[in-house]
């Protein structure tokens, strides 16, 4: 059995505080788990979002930013990480080598629509400026299976090429047919259904990140945050742990997530 820790999406952007990121990361390095999962979405890339371009908000936008933001939270996130497993190359602890996973989310995924949609973009970037070293790197939606726990950024319908959304968990585990694990969706949602003697659980998780977005408005902001431990992972079974940003705050810094998202400006107008 193994311990699996998933990182929903972080949404990085210029302009952020990136204390988040050394929080998670020396929650991992203290429990050392076997497995880490990045569910996604980490570089949000804002430049490139077909979402406002042509807005006021779109102005001042850089490629170049959004990729440097990404890049230095992924170097917060990793440091402790990778100082907890020098410690067991000089036999200070017992060793620890932890599958790093990163998949490609939809945000990331903006660079190549924007090659596809313009060819002189093309050699000005590439998925070489998301800096990741020591992490295995999924593309986008392809799923990849650990422990019985099949990951992806989302599942779609293969009909419609459509992310499943507004389903139960029930209904999702059904079509799924096995143990999934999925961000993309700013929730929590968990499920477990029996099939012929088999356990399979699901979760969609999708937002580790302190900031509010602009277009949820101040009502779609209000959901959980946080990242999650997969204890006695068996294939595809497992015991959940919930470890919130806020406990991750108070953890670090002596406060609540609240107060450090008021301190930091990070709501929007209630």
């Amino acid at each position: 059995m193994t311990r699996h820790i998933i990182i929903p999406d972080t949404q990085v952007k210029p302009g952020l505080p990136l204390d988040y990121m050394d929080w998670i990361g020396r929650y991992i390095a203290d429990k050392r788990p076997d497995v880490v999962v990045h569910l996604g979405d980490h570089w949000d890339m804002p430049s490139l979002s077909l979402y406002d371009r042509g807005k006021a908000s779109f102005e001042g936008r850089r490629y170049t930013a959004d990729i440097e933001a990404g890049n230095e939270a992924m170097r917060r996130l990793t440091a402790p990480i990778t100082a907890e497993m020098e410690k067991t190359v000089r036999g200070k602890r017992k060793q620890w080598k932890p599958r790093l996973v990163l998949l490609r989310g939809n945000h990331e995924d903006r660079q190549s629509r924007a090659v596809n949609d313009d060819a002189k973009l093309e050699g000005l970037m590439s998925d070489a400026d998301f800096e990741s070293p020591g992490w295995e790197v999924v593309p986008f939606l392809v799923p990849i299976v650990i422990d019985g726990i099949r990951y992806a950024h989302y599942f779609y319908n293969p009909m419609s090429g459509r992310p499943y959304g507004g389903q139960s968990m029930d209904t999702r585990l059904k079509t799924i047919g096995c143990s999934f694990g999925m961000g993309h969706q700013q929730q929590l949602m968990v499920g477990i259904r029996e099939a012929a003697g088999v356990t399979h659980r699901g979760f969609v998780a999708g937002a580790c990140y302190p900031h509010d977005e602009d277009y949820k408005g101040p009502q779609g902001n209000q959901h959980w945050r946080g990242i999650l431990v997969l204890n006695q992972v068996d294939n595809g079974n497992y015991s959940l742990t919930e470890v919130t940003l806020d406990f991750l705050c108070r953890r670090n810094e002596g406060i609540s997530l609240d107060d450090y998202r008021k301190k930091h400006g990070l709501e929007l107008s209630r």
